[in-house]
């Protein structure tokens, strides 16, 4: 296979993390894993312990996305949240699976995200983009979570944002 079909194979994808990226600055990284046909949100909390918070939020996190899947009719998702620490730096990982996925869940786990740590959680803004470009970008993930999902050969994506660019590389 040579690189263009390659590009081709990947476009979705990489729209889909940079829209998802540009339209929610409070994740840190995402990135798109093929072989279990998921997406990893990553959440980034600086100069924070939250050993104490980290089950009740996993467990709201839990709570709500079931119930967001309970009034749209969603059944069979794939949810895993998890944490890792390095110093006094977490990551909160939340992995779901593209088929079930929506922005509207993405939204609602960025919101409640924000709710619980917003004083320490590292964001992106980019105050130079318009409203009217992230009504496009939140239009077209939708779309772009169909077409990934039913794209059978794509490669790992990883997409994350520095210094208010968002940079997607193929794993």
């Amino acid at each position: 296979m040579n690189i263009e079909q390659d590009e081709k194979r990947n476009a979705d994808g990489v729209s889909l993390l940079v829209s998802i990226l540009i339209c929610y600055p409070e994740i840190g990284t995402i990135s798109f894993d093929p072989t279990i046909e998921s997406l990893k949100m990553t959440f980034v909390l600086d100069d924070v312990d939250i050993s104490d918070e980290y089950t009740t939020l996993k467990n709201r996190l839990y709570s709500s996305i079931l119930s967001y899947h309970a009034l749209e009719g969603i059944k069979n998702s794939s949810i895993s949240i998890k944490k890792e620490s390095f110093e006094n730096t977490v990551f909160i990982n939340v992995i779901r699976d593209v088929a079930t996925l929506s922005r509207g869940e993405i939204a609602l786990i960025t919101a409640l995200i924000k709710e619980c740590f917003w004083e320490h959680l590292i964001t992106d803004d980019n105050d130079a983009i318009r409203e009217e470009e992230l009504l496009v970008q939140e239009e077209a993930i939708d779309r772009m979570l169909f077409n990934v999902h039913k794209s059978r050969e794509m490669s790992k994506l990883i997409g994350i944002r520095e210094d208010g660019r968002v940079m997607i590389f193929n794993k």
